[in-house]
């Protein structure tokens, strides 16, 4: 709770800027559409102070609306699966020079790397991966020698029992233990082996994120229909629960559970019949919308955690490459891949910026909202919304049939030209959508940056450079990268 003076100041603030509503008599009593309503000092600074419910009601004859949804109706509650994690056990184990066990699976792990000892050795002390493959590397960490091991090995030594009596794997763990800083050239091996894919795999799971949150911010579209949503709650709610400001955005699935009166219609499917009378030109608003299915499957915290990770392992070779800066090895991947992490890291920044700035934008809170919360409200409520467009589309094509006898049926229908302009438009190349965005946020802040050929990395890095931080004019391209590594703009656009 707010202390009582935040509270005074906010409730001052916002009462200059918010039109108090009135609540609206109906004439009938109209079911509730049960949604999570925001009061005045809670829609500062989000969508809903520029929206204004009132006016569409203005527009609209609400009386249909009422005759069609009556009360008699209420909608299922929601419930919420609990997950239980299963501790694992770990058995206790038997210990010799070295535990019989490990020994078998050490032997197993040689004879997979199809390596000698020296050559193993040889390749761990120069990083040469080339030699070492990756999968054998990751087996091989897990035998770097454990404390306990190292003691019994100077035991060993020490009693100057002949090397001879010991098995190739007691023989291999004594070489391998003689390594200088064994453990840390392993970790850069594996760290050196990995990187490359690593980023290939974060990189699109940041422009998801990025692109998700700048198209759901940005969309004109989209804020006209929460604008009618917000009309039609208000008109069933406020005479008996008082206006709403706003709504939370889960809000959004509980338009498929208010039914009319004879069951027929759900209150989503009058609404998209009213945006298709009224505001037909909104009918498209999910073609603002891009990658929200991509966006909604990514862990953003550990992709940054991966990110930091990547970040490490990077301070550690430097380290490394300081103790061996005769190594050619270090020193080339050091020279190619410092812009690349640094380019992912910039990314990191801009993606939690950006995720954190649409969250707040609508009402929710970006410390405990997380991607796969969020996106998905969207990517339901544009299922749903196209699929009441069809079944609507479905009603009007009964009526009509039953009117005319069957004649209807045998003519094909012409394409309207609504349509038509729609299946252009989705064969243009998709690069104006990023255009689009960016002409959006240079109303706040004019662009800075000079358009090359129109590669979606570029138009990526541009956008991702608004509105969220300064046009950052001093920074490189990192032009270093496979095509996997871009966003593929066109394939996934209409989710």
């Amino acid at each position: 709770g707010m202390s009582n003076l935040t509270f005074a100041n906010a409730s001052q603030a916002v009462t200059s800027a918010v039109k108090i509503k009135k609540p609206i008599q109906t004439k009938f009593r109209m079911p509730i559409l049960n949604w999570v309503a925001l009061k005045p000092n809670q829609i500062n600074g989000t969508v809903f102070t520029e929206l204004n419910d009132d006016k569409v009601l203005g527009d609209l004859n609400m009386d249909e609306f009422e005759d069609q949804f009556k009360t008699k109706a209420q909608g299922p509650a929601v419930e919420l699966n609990t997950l239980k994690v299963k501790a694992v056990q770990k058995s206790p184990s038997k210990v010799t020079l070295m535990e019989s066990n490990r020994a078998k699976n050490l032997a197993i792990t040689l004879r997979k790397g199809g390596l000698s000892a020296e050559e193993i050795f040889k390749a761990i002390q120069t990083y040469d991966l080339t030699s070492l493959n990756l999968d054998f590397l990751e087996l091989l960490v897990r035998f770097i020698p454990t404390e306990y091991e190292i003691k019994t090995i100077s035991q060993y030594e020490k009693s100057k029992k002949p090397l001879e009596d010991l098995s190739d794997e007691d023989r291999f763990m004594i070489n391998f233990s003689k390594i200088p800083r064994l453990a840390a050239r392993m970790n850069i091996l594996t760290f050196l082996g990995n990187f490359s894919d690593t980023v290939q795999l974060l990189t699109p799971q940041l422009n998801a994120i990025i692109a998700a949150s700048v198209s759901i911010k940005s969309s004109e579209k989209l804020k006209k229909i929460l604008e009618i949503v917000l009309a039609f709650g208000n008109y069933m709610n406020s005479g008996k629960r008082g206006a709403a400001y706003g709504f939370r955005l889960q809000s959004l699935d509980l338009l498929l559970d208010t039914k009319s009166t004879d069951r027929k219609q759900t209150l989503l499917h009058y609404i998209v019949k009213i945006i298709q009378e009224k505001y037909s030109e909104l009918t498209t608003f999910h073609t603002e919308l891009h990658f929200l299915e991509k966006a909604a499957a990514v862990s953003l915290d550990s992709v940054l955690q991966d990110v930091k990770e990547l970040n490490r392992g990077m301070e550690q070779t430097r380290k490394e490459f300081m103790v061996q800066d005769d190594s050619v090895i270090l020193k080339e991947f050091l020279k190619s891949n410092t812009e690349v992490i640094e380019k992912l890291q910039s990314d990191g920044k801009t993606a939690q910026e950006a995720f954190d700035s649409v969250v707040e934008y609508y009402g929710e809170s970006s410390k405990t909202t997380t991607p796969s919360q969020f996106f998905p409200v969207f990517v339901r409520f544009t299922k749903s919304y196209k699929q009441a467009e069809h079944d609507n589309e479905m009603k009007k094509k009964q009526e009509e049939a039953a009117k005319e006898g069957q004649e209807s049926e045998s003519e094909p229908k012409e394409e309207s030209s609504q349509e038509k302009a729609a299946s252009a438009k989705a064969k243009r190349p998709q690069v104006d959508f990023i255009a689009e965005l960016k002409k959006r946020q240079q109303v706040k802040e004019p662009l800075m940056y000079e358009r090359k050929d129109g590669a979606i990395e570029d138009i990526i890095t541009d956008l991702r450079n608004q509105p969220y931080r300064r046009g950052d004019a001093g920074r490189r391209s990192a032009k270093k990268r496979t095509n996997g590594q871009t966003l593929q703009i066109t394939s996934d656009i209409s989710l």
